[in-house]
C-alpha cells in the first residue's frame, strides 16, 4: 500500500481532495459525518498559527534592528494592500454590472435558509467602528487565546519593536525565541503529514452536504466569481508580477501544496504556517516576510473582495434594487473598510458579507440566504486567491526592499518536482 501512495504531499492532497469529492457525492451521509475529522484538522493548524506569527514577527522586526527599515515594510505592505483590495472590489463592481447575474432570478422560488447566525455576527462587529476597535486586543493573551490573527500581529510587532530597542541586551532573548521558533516549525511539520486526511474529510463534507444540485440555480453567479477571480489572478497580479519581473506561473507551481491544502479545507489560514517558509525558499527574506504575511491575512484579502462586491450587486439586482453609480460608489467605500474584518477563517467572508449589507442600508439583508447555498463553494475560491494575492504581495516588498534573493529564485527554475521544496522547512532550514 505504501507504494501505491504518491510520494510528494503536494499529490496526496490531490488524491485526498479527489477521494473526499466521491465519498461526499456517492455516500454524503458518510460524507457529512467526516465534519469532526475536518474540524479536528483545522484546529490542530489553528494551534500552531498563533507562535508562527508571533515569533515570525518579533524576529523580523527584531532582525532589522532599524525600526525605520521595519516601519517602511510596513506602510509599503499597507499602501499596497489597499490599492490591490480596491482594484479588486472595483473588478468586482464592474464585472457583475457587466454580467448582471442576479437579473432575471426569481428570489421567490429559491432556498430560504436560516441566516440569524450571521446577521448577529455582523451585529456583534458594531460596523466600522467595530472593526477599527477589534484592532488592539484587550489583553495579549486574549488574542492568541481566540486565534485573532489581526490581533496577534498587534500584539507581535509590539514585542517586536521592544525587543528591537533594546539592542545587545535583547540579543540572548532573540537567539532563545529563534530556537522556540524551530521547534514551532517542527510542530507545524507534524502536523501536517495530516493535510490529506484534513482536505479529505473536509472536502467529503462540502459535498456531502451541499450536493451538486445546490448550484444549480445560482450557477450563473458561480460561475462570474470564479471567471473574475481567475481574471484577477492572471491579469491583475499577473501584471504585478511582470512590473516586478518575477513569475507569477512560477510562483504558483512553487506554493502548489499550499494552494491545494486551501482547496481541500476552504480556509487560507490552513496554509499560513507552512507559506512562510515556502516564500523564503522562493527567495523572500525572513524579516519581510514576517510582517507582510500576517498582515496580509487582514488587510489584503484580494478573492473576499471580490466576492463581496459580486455578492452585494447579486442580491440588489435579484431584488430588483437599481444602485445609481453613487450608490455603488458608496458600497465601494463601505467594502474598503469592512472587507479588512474578514479574517482566513471559512464563513467570515458571509459575516463580513452581512455587515456590509446592514451599514449600507440599500439592499435587503435578507437576501444573504439566496448566496448562502453556494457561499461554501465560492470560500474555496475566496481562500485560493487570498493566498495567493498575500504571496505575490510579499515577494513585491521584498523586491522593493532589495530583501530578494534572487540567486535562490532562479535556482528554482531548475529545481524537479518533490525536490527539497516541496516539503516544509523552517525558515533557513
Amino acid at each position: 500500500m505504501p507504494r501505491l501512495l504518491p510520494r510528494t504531499p503536494t499529490a496526496r492532497v490531490l488524491l485526498a481532495i479527489t477521494l473526499g469529492a466521491l465519498v461526499g457525492a456517492v455516500a454524503p451521509r458518510a460524507g457529512v459525518a467526516l465534519k469532526p475529522v475536518a474540524d479536528a484538522f483545522v484546529n490542530l493548524v489553528k494551534l500552531v498559527v498563533g507562535p508562527v506569527v508571533f515569533c515570525t514577527i518579533v524576529l523580523g522586526i527584531a532582525g532589522m534592528r532599524d525600526l525605520r527599515a521595519a516601519g517602511r515594510v510596513g506602510l509599503k505592505a499597507l499602501v499596497y494592500f489597499e490599492v490591490v483590495t480596491t482594484v479588486a472590489l472595483a473588478l468586482g463592481l464592474v464585472v457583475a454590472n457587466l454580467t448582471r447575474p442576479g437579473a432575471g432570478l426569481d428570489p421567490a422560488r429559491l432556498p430560504r435558509p436560516d441566516v440569524t447566525r450571521y446577521t448577529a455576527g455582523a451585529a456583534q462587529e458594531g460596523g466600522v467602528v467595530g472593526i477599527l476597535t477589534h484592532i488592539v486586543p484587550s489583553s495579549a493573551v486574549d488574542a492568541f487565546a481566540r486565534g485573532d490573527v489581526l490581533q496577534i500581529v498587534v500584539v507581535s510587532a509590539l514585542f517586536g519593536v521592544g525587543l528591537a530597542s533594546m539592542g545587545a541586551a535583547g540579543d540572548g532573548l532573540a537567539r532563545g525565541l529563534a530556537r522556540v521558533q524551530e521547534l514551532v516549525f517542527r510542530v507545524v511539520a507534524i502536523v501536517m503529514l495530516f493535510a490529506p486526511l484534513g482536505a479529505f474529510a473536509a472536502m467529503g463534507y462540502t459535498v456531502g452536504t451541499f450536493g451538486v444540485r445546490a448550484l444549480l440555480p445560482l450557477a450563473r453567479l458561480l460561475l462570474d466569481v470564479y471567471a473574475t477571480m481567475l481574471a484577477f489572478v492572471f491579469g491583475v497580479l499577473g501584471l504585478v508580477a511582470w512590473r516586478w519581473r518575477f513569475s507569477l506561473v512560477r510562483l504558483l507551481r512553487h506554493i502548489r501544496g499550499e494552494l491545494l491544502l486551501v482547496l481541500g479545507t476552504s480556509s487560507s489560514e490552513a496554509a499560513l504556517p507552512r507559506l512562510i517558509g515556502r516564500l523564503e525558499a522562493f527567495g523572500c527574506r525572513r524579516e519581510v516576510v514576517g510582517l507582510v504575511v500576517p498582515a496580509g491575512y487582514s488587510f489584503n484579502l484580494d478573492g473576499t473582495s471580490i466576492y463581496l462586491s459580486m455578492a452585494v450587486l447579486f442580491i440588489a439586482q435579484a431584488f430588483r434594487v437599481d444602485l445609481s453609480v453613487g450608490q455603488q460608489l458608496g458600497v465601494l467605500g463601505v467594502l474598503m473598510l469592512t472587507s479588512k474584518g474578514a479574517a482566513g477563517v471559512t464563513g467570515s467572508g458571509f459575516v463580513v458579507l452581512a455587515s456590509t449589507l446592514a451599514a449600507t442600508r440599500v439592499v435587503p439583508v435578507e437576501g444573504l440566504a439566496l448566496v448562502l447555498g453556494v457561499d461554501r463553494f465560492m470560500s474555496e475560491a475566496r481562500a485560493l486567491v487570498n493566498l495567493t494575492g498575500n504571496a505575490v504581495a510579499a515577494v513585491v516588498v521584498a523586491k522593493s526592499e532589495g530583501a530578494f534573493d534572487e540567486a535562490r529564485y532562479a535556482a528554482l527554475a531548475g529545481r524537479p518536482p518533490g525536490g527539497p521544496a516541496e516539503g516544509l522547512t523552517a525558515p533557513g532550514g
